[in-house]
């Protein structure tokens, strides 16, 4: 039996043969089914771009999620390339990294508001051969990420408050995802991955996608759905963004 851990490209590789041609979908595992996470792994592994796991120490964001070792237990099982988004403090942002990296993320972001933290890991990340990302909170200005993006591939801004589930998209959302390509037009680094992350519901999508979501981040609206495939397809079929 051939070995997912073996059977796909990995960190930048993986990120650069991500589709350019239509929106991407990105499965957040906090909306997985926890106690039956390897069915809900299968279950979306034909249809999901990236997997989507969110880290959270309980003081950046008042949550705590996942650990390294999940991360590695899902690497192993799937083909999928995963994308490890850190709502971290800085004190930990460096070490956090590499941890999740050593575990078999080809893709983590750290937040812009790490400052000086944010671009050690950064490097350490790419230093260990895996894709790096950077976010944004919502109160964030979209500046803030500008010394950043030399030096990733990818982009995300929180359309909600950080870390709490089922809010809804907030009204600077969109024009803020505006606001950033267009940043990254000025920076020449149009090929980053802008995201969307908190607010994913079916009405806001295609705004988004429209505002220059190169991808979404899709809790409940993609596991919540019986039928899957038709939300990809839909989702899949959204109009380009003209860059």
């Amino acid at each position: 039996m051939t070995d997912p851990a073996t059977a796909r490209p990995r960190g930048p590789a993986a990120v650069a043969a991500l589709p350019k041609d239509r929106l991407l979908g990105e499965f957040s595992m906090w909306s997985a089914d926890l106690v039956d996470l390897a069915r809900d792994l299968d279950r979306v592994a034909p249809h999901a771009d990236l997997l989507h796991i969110d880290v959270a120490d309980g003081r950046f964001a008042p949550a705590f999620l996942f650990f390294p070792d999940l991360v590695a237990a899902i690497a192993r099982k799937t083909t999928v390339p995963i994308h490890v988004h850190l709502m971290v403090e800085d004190d930990v942002v460096e070490a956090q990294a590499r941890q999740f990296v050593e575990a078999g993320a080809d893709l983590v972001s750290v937040h812009a508001e790490n400052g000086a933290a944010g671009h050690a890991a950064i490097r350490t990340i790419r230093a260990l051969g895996a894709e790096a990302g950077v976010v944004l909170r919502l109160e964030t200005p979209v500046e803030t990420a500008r010394p950043f993006v030399g030096d990733v591939a990818m982009l995300t801004l929180l359309g909600t408050a950080i870390g709490i589930k089922g809010q809804g998209l907030s009204d600077t959302a969109c024009p803020r995802l505006g606001e950033a390509r267009a940043m990254l037009r000025r920076e020449g680094r149009e090929a980053v991955i802008l995201a969307a992350d908190g607010g994913i519901r079916h009405d806001t999508v295609p705004r988004l996608r429209a505002a220059g979501a190169d991808t979404v981040v899709l809790g409940s609206l993609a596991f919540g759905d019986p039928d899957l495939a038709g939300r990809v397809a839909w989702l899949r079929a959204l109009p380009c963004d003209p860059r």
